[in-house]
Order: C-alpha cells, then structure tokens, then sequence
C-alpha cells in the first residue's frame, strides 16, 4: 500500500474517531434528565471514543502527521 494513501485512510479514520467523540459527548446533555443511569451509560461511551480518537491521534503523531491547529 502506498504510504500517502495509509497516511489519509488514518487521517480519516481519526477525523470520524474525533467526530464521534464529539458527538458521545453532547449525548451527555441530550440524556441528563433521563436519570443517572443514562448520563453513566453516555459518559462510559464518550470516555471509550476519546479513547479511540487519542489512539488514533498517537499513530499519526508517530508517523510525524499532526492534525492540530
């Protein structure tokens, strides 16, 4: 595989990864009156997609990519 083109697929794989963290935590306040269940639940699955994002994150800082301003 050429290694621009693994290059953009792990840019787009972090760009969903810290779209999808962004979107786990606004659920937060989308279910805060829905009890402390559901905010544990959506705070479980936040800290889970920012885990992936930062993972991915690491993997291009590795490859000497960084993607923040």
């Amino acid at each position: 595989m050429n290694q621009s083109l693994a290059h953009a697929e792990l840019i787009a794989t972090f760009r969903r990864a810290e779209l999808d963290a962004a979107h786990k935590f606004r659920l937060i306040k989308a279910v805060e009156k829905k009890g402390l269940k559901a905010i544990q639940a959506a705070i479980d699955t936040a800290a889970k997609a920012a885990k992936r994002r930062d993972s991915h994150e690491k993997k291009l800082n590795a490859l000497g990519v960084s993607l923040k301003d």
